[in-house]
């Protein structure tokens, strides 16, 4: 039986009075709603670099100080997910991480392509090879983002659509390395940190087109990580660490939490 336009009326005040007495209004209400969240990708969303590894992770280096945990700690998500896992690639994705997702699951994110571009090698190539063969291992991989990854990143996304229909994907990109002119006094030439992070934005907007073409909001940290690049003097990157190769060029736990979180919370 419908309630009369006065009881109704007199449930709204009350239901109001008490959200305003105990602090919690609508917006609050909402921010708090129940949600199901999955997060996918590698290294940079596993949290690589963050420290603070969950043992039980292995060899995928999934961090407490990662930003899909930090979000998941701020926002108490009915359920999470957390399968990123370091080096993998589009393949891995689809082979290894969707499992926790179904039609109940309502909010995604992800960073992939930065592997399946051959980030590592690049990078491993800049530092010990000359300029010239730095600058032409970036033009390979600037190649493969073009004629490739477009159709790996079009088989995850669709994967991701097809086992969580309902779901808000948010799909995250890359920061620049470097701050060119910064504080480095040796190491790279400008014209390969140049370079490496002219790749970084190539790789950004090629991910971006795909995410928007599958209806997937791209959440880019580049604004985020400035003046916070390596040789920015406050950097939220580690250079290369020759004792811990595996962290070098990815996120510290600042850059978790200060970069790519409030870039996520932005948009999710």
């Amino acid at each position: 039986m419908k309630l009369s336009r006065f009881t109704a009326f007199s449930s709204s005040l009350l239901l109001g009075a008490v959200l305003a007495l105990t602090g919690a209004g609508v917006a609050q209400a909402a921010e708090t709603a129940a949600v199901d969240y999955v997060a996918l990708g590698d290294s940079y969303s596993s949290g690589v670099g963050a420290g603070s590894y969950d043992s039980a992770s292995g060899d995928c280096k999934r961090s407490t100080k990662a930003y899909p945990v930090l979000w998941k700690n701020a926002h108490a998500p009915s359920s999470f997910a957390f399968t990123a896992c370091s080096g993998a690639r589009t393949g891995d994705v689809t082979a290894n991480q969707l499992g926790p997702l179904n039609t109940g699951t309502d909010l995604v994110s992800i960073t992939i392509g930065g592997n399946d571009a051959g980030f590592a090698d690049v990078m491993t190539t800049c530092v010990l090879q000359s300029e010239a063969t730095c600058i032409n291992r970036v033009n390979q991989a600037k190649s493969y983002v073009d004629t490739t990854l477009p159709g790996k990143l079009d088989s995850v996304y669709n994967a991701i659509r097809n086992k969580a229909p309902n779901a808000r994907v948010v799909v995250l990109g890359y920061p620049r390395f470097y701050q060119l002119n910064g504080t480095c006094v040796a190491g790279l030439s400008e014209n390969e940190r140049r370079a490496i992070n002219d790749a970084s934005d190539y790789l950004n907007a090629a991910t971006a087109k795909r995410a928007a073409n599958h209806g997937f909001p791209f959440a880019g940290v580049v604004p985020a990580f400035t003046g916070h690049e390596i040789c920015s003097g406050s950097s939220w990157l580690h250079s290369l660490n020759w004792l811990n190769i595996g962290e070098s060029y990815h996120p510290t736990a600042a850059g978790q939490s200060g970069g790519y979180l409030p870039t996520f919370s932005g948009v999710a």
